[in-house]
């Protein structure tokens, strides 16, 4: 197996999704978001895998699904609760790089102005600066590669990327 996929990390809104698919184009590869591969091979909606099996559950077949992905010269855009599996991202590590897209908070919750509409992956109790706090660490012990996006368009951030790659 070649490492020549590209694992995209980083919490919501980050532009996993978005950064991905224009990635894949550029690059020639192929694109996969692991959210729908998770929907697909599950039968349910994100949403309705955390509200039936928890947020625990939830992660434990998105760690499962993750570390079943098999490609080669694929751009790949993770769930934002992704660090959280061992064995996806030790996987993810075998198979390819990994690119944490990095934003600051501020920007952040701009962005996510409705994180629970989201389908993000939170405790009822938690905020997203907590949420932030407790992921940032684990994307960073991750990442080959980090790109801070700070206040960088679309097209700020993929020239980025292609330059460290």
């Amino acid at each position: 197996m070649k490492k020549n996929n590209l694992i995209l990390v980083g919490m919501p809104a980050s532009g996993k999704s978005t950064v991905g698919v224009i990635l894949a184009k550029i690059l020639g590869y192929n694109f996969v978001d692991a959210d729908i591969v998770i929907q697909k091979k599950d039968g349910r909606k994100l949403s309705e895998i955390i509200e039936a099996e928890g947020i625990e559950g939830f992660i434990e077949i998105e760690n499962k699904v993750n570390s079943e992905i098999e490609t080669e010269k694929t751009v790949i855009a993770t769930g934002g609760s992704v660090v959280y599996g061992k064995e996806a991202m030790e996987h993810y590590k075998n198979i390819g790089r990994v690119i944490y897209l990095k934003v600051d908070m501020d920007i952040l919750s701009k962005r996510l102005r409705n994180a629970k509409q989201r389908g993000v992956v939170m405790r009822k109790d938690q905020s997203l600066i907590s949420l932030y706090n407790e992921r940032s660490p684990l994307y960073e012990k991750y990442a080959d590669i980090t790109i801070d996006e700070k206040d960088h368009s679309m097209e700020e951030v993929i020239a980025d990327i292609l330059a460290k790659i």
